[in-house]
C-alpha cells in the first residue's frame, strides 16, 4: 500500500535533526559553550579571563570549546599587538543571533523546572522500588 504524500505542514511537524544539524548543536549548545558565549556576549575576554569567569572548565576543554565556536563562526580570535602578544575573544555578529533562541530554551526551562522536577523524583522513586 502506498502512503500518501505529506502536506508540507506535517513536515515541519516533524522533529527530525539533520546530522549537520545535530553536529553543530552538539558543538554550540553544549556545556562549556553555552557559558563562554554568555561571558563573551558581555566583553571581549582573553582566555585566563575566560578561565577565572569559568571556573570549573579546565584548560584543555577551555581550548577545545574555543576552537568549536571559532570554526562555526560564532565567536573570533584576535590577536592583540602588545608584549607579550596577547589573544582576545570576542562573539560574532552570527553568534549574537544565537541569544534569543538560547534565551527562549532558557525561559521554556524556567517555567517547566517545577514539572521537570516531579517527573524526576517520580523516576527515581519508581527505580528504587
Amino acid at each position: 500500500m502506498d502512503t500518501p504524500p505529506r502536506a508540507p505542514s506535517d513536515a515541519q511537524d516533524e522533529l527530525g535533526i539533520a546530522a549537520p544539524h545535530r553536529e553543530l548543536l552538539d558543538q554550540v549548545l553544549d556545556k562549556w559553550s553555552l557559558s563562554v558565549m554568555s561571558e563573551l556576549c558581555e566583553r571581549p575576554c582573553r582566555f585566563n579571563e575566560l578561565r577565572r569567569a569559568i571556573p570549573a572548565v579546565t584548560q584543555k576543554s577551555l581550548t577545545s570549546t574555543l576552537r568549536r565556536l571559532e570554526r562555526n563562526g560564532v565567536i573570533e580570535r584576535r590577536l592583540i599587538a602588545s608584549r607579550p602578544v596577547a589573544v582576545e575573544y570576542r562573539i560574532t555578529p552570527l553568534g549574537k543571533t544565537m541569544r534569543e533562541p538560547v534565551d527562549v530554551l532558557l525561559a521554556w526551562a524556567s517555567t517547566h523546572m517545577p514539572a521537570i522536577e516531579r517527573a524526576r523524583l517520580a523516576y527515581d522513586e519508581a527505580l528504587d522500588d
